[in-house]
């Protein structure tokens, strides 16, 4: 297993699987032997093809499922330990469709946890206002929305501001930009990183998205028929041999040499 940064202290594992198997009821196994840590303000992608088993291995940090053999343990104890409410609101959650309430507004959507946790209502007005402006919305103009008033990544945003509203030391990411158009997705993309620049969250992010990986990544694990096949920092990545690691390289330049073409043809006709 690759040795996490220098800036990373490895004592301490914030997430880790320990020989993890996760087995359907019949019997076929979704997930086999998995093995790794994640430290404190990592980000951590796990990038393979759809059913390499990524999303389940995202489910079993936050006990929505529980491992058929093996301990997944969190801040050092196992999962089977934690009370499964308290444990996810120890953890923000990100997916896809970001599954905001629709008939919430925005800042009843982000202080859906804070009132969970019954924070005073003067502190939760003063946190969604925060949350709004730290993910590039004004909370004047945003409050009182509702999630179809939005665009998608002011959606997205939202969502984010509603993972981070408790201020968990960890992050589960399904998938975040997946839905966005290109340009959308990239911008989203370039201040994700900014904000765990200065959030330092510890974070494990889904996707397939090679491109993503190694603009987001801390270390990048492979996963391929329910094993970690790599583990390794972008540089390491984007240095490997492998079959698996060039065919993902292949198909970032080759979809890099589309849009240079396409540039040039919008070039050529202005």
């Amino acid at each position: 297993m690759a040795s996490p940064p220098d800036s990373v202290q490895p004592s301490a594992p914030v997430v880790e699987f320990r020989g993890v198997t996760y087995s359907v009821p019949e019997g076929r196994a979704i997930l086999d032997g998995l093995t790794f840590f994640l430290c404190r303000g990592e980000t951590l992608v796990l990038l393979g093809r759809s059913g390499a088993g990524k999303s389940t291995a995202l489910r079993l940090i936050n006990r929505m499922i529980d491992p058929t053999s093996g301990d997944v343990l969190v801040e050092g104890r196992a999962t089977r330990e934690w009370n499964p409410i308290e444990l996810r609101r120890h953890m923000g959650y990100v997916i896809q469709d970001v599954g905001l309430f629709p008939h919430y507004t925005v800042e009843q959507n982000i202080a859906l946890v804070p009132r969970l946790q019954k924070w005073s209502g003067e502190k939760i007005k003063a946190r969604v206002k925060e949350l709004l402006e730290l993910v590039g919305l004004e909370h004047f103009e945003y409050l009182d929305r509702y999630p179809h008033e939005l665009s998608g990544g002011q959606r997205q945003r939202v969502g984010f501001a509603r993972a981070l509203a408790a201020d968990p030391p960890v992050l589960l990411m399904d998938e975040p930009f997946g839905a966005l158009d290109p340009i959308t997705r990239g911008e989203l993309q370039g201040e994700f990183v900014d904000l765990q620049k200065r959030l330092g969250k510890t974070i494990v992010i889904v996707t397939h998205d090679v491109g993503e990986a190694l603009l987001l990544a801390t270390r990048i694990g492979v996963m391929e028929d329910g094993k970690l096949s790599k583990l390794v920092s972008p540089h390491e990545f984007v240095s490997a041999t492998d079959p698996l690691a060039k065919a993902y390289l292949s198909n970032l330049r080759m979809y890099e040499a589309a849009e240079h073409r396409a540039e040039s043809s919008t070039e050529a006709a202005q």
